[in-house]
């Protein structure tokens, strides 16, 4: 049994833990299903594979013998072109020696069973409160796993959910979200990567009510349906023990998932 919390940080009750949470950490296992996982949301790119050898350069026939390095150069007179090296890496409007190709097999496969293990790994790890205080998280003297009232899936706004939090003892660990924004310079930020974020609390709900609108606005907070839960969310990095709160409803369906089940990715 576990006890559960409602809104004012009090307990209101106790259900019934399931057995998923009782069993083996295997970090190798949920360190390798996230980068698997990982791979499925990776677009593939690549270079024009013509690029930099759109030209007419040539090497001599034979490249000896003019005084020059036997490099391609532009064939024809009077143009701003005309010599120069070209159609070759290491020169100036040249191609890359290796540049990344589209063809590229990136996305990766997992065994069906393999991922519902890594999958109760990291659920696992999400009660054991030494894993979650060396991922970083501040939690104090709190008991894992976390379990509260289903009213926290009606909550709609960000100051009311900002209140439970710091109610249930995360005081320090939201003081550590919002001074973990980072603005980022360079290609970072004009891919729309501004701004960098801590990861914070994970919500598991059962019914989404307009708490995932409310946790929008605090940076590293994510709320997840239970029958969505993934390694991906569980355990960011492929390292488990993220900070979780499971509303008493979602460790229903977590029982009656059945253990070792697919999940969706």
């Amino acid at each position: 049994m576990v006890a559960v919390i409602d809104l004012n940080g009090e307990t209101s009750g106790q259900v019934d833990l399931p057995e998923v949470f009782s069993g083996q950490l295997r970090a190798d296992l949920v360190k390798r299903a996230f980068w698997i996982l990982n791979s499925h949301g990776i677009q593939p790119y690549g270079r024009d594979p013509m690029a930099g050898e759109k030209t007419s350069a040539e090497s001599g026939h034979p490249p000896t013998g003019r005084g020059i390095s036997r490099i391609p150069r532009v064939k024809g007179e009077r143009s701003r072109r005309s010599g120069q090296a070209a159609g070759v890496a290491s020169v100036v409007g040249g191609r890359l020696p290796h540049p990344p190709r589209s063809e590229k097999s990136i996305y990766q496969k997992i065994n069906r069973k393999e991922k519902g293990v890594a999958l109760d790994a990291a659920i696992a790890f999400t009660g054991n409160a030494e894993a979650v205080a060396e991922r970083g998280h501040r939690v104090g003297a709190l008991k894992f796993p976390l379990v509260v009232t289903d009213d926290v899936e009606a909550v709609s706004k960000t100051a009311e959910l900002d209140s439970f939090l710091q109610k249930l003892g995360l005081s320090d660990e939201l003081k550590r979200l919002y001074g973990g924004v980072k603005r980022q310079s360079g290609k970072a930020r004009m891919r729309g990567r501004a701004y960098k974020e801590r990861v914070g609390p994970l919500i598991v709900v059962s019914n989404d009510r307009g708490i995932g609108k409310a946790a929008d606005s605090i940076p590293g907070v994510k709320v997840v349906p239970v029958d969505s839960v993934s390694v991906l969310h569980l355990a960011p990095a492929g390292v488990g023990g993220r900070l979780t709160l499971w509303t008493a409803s979602s460790l229903d369906m977590l029982a009656s998932r059945g253990g070792s089940k697919e999940a969706g990715e």
